[in-house]
């Protein structure tokens, strides 16, 4: 039974690191960059005031 624990716990870190190195390359792709750009300049932004009144009265 042991041996097979072993066996799991090795192909679930394997997976788990391909995971991880897909979703690195995934965000650091030149496609992502325009939404990561238009994303940060968010908290940057004006809110507009109907919008404002609007989340307040709910």
């Amino acid at each position: 039974m042991s041996e097979l624990s072993a066996n799991i716990s090795g192909i679930m870190t394997a997976l788990l690191l391909i995971l991880f190195t897909g979703i690195c390359i995934w965000s650091w792709s030149a496609g992502r960059k325009n939404a990561f750009e238009e994303l940060s300049k968010l908290p940057l932004e004006d809110d507009n005031i109907e919008d404002i009144k609007n989340k307040e009265s709910l």
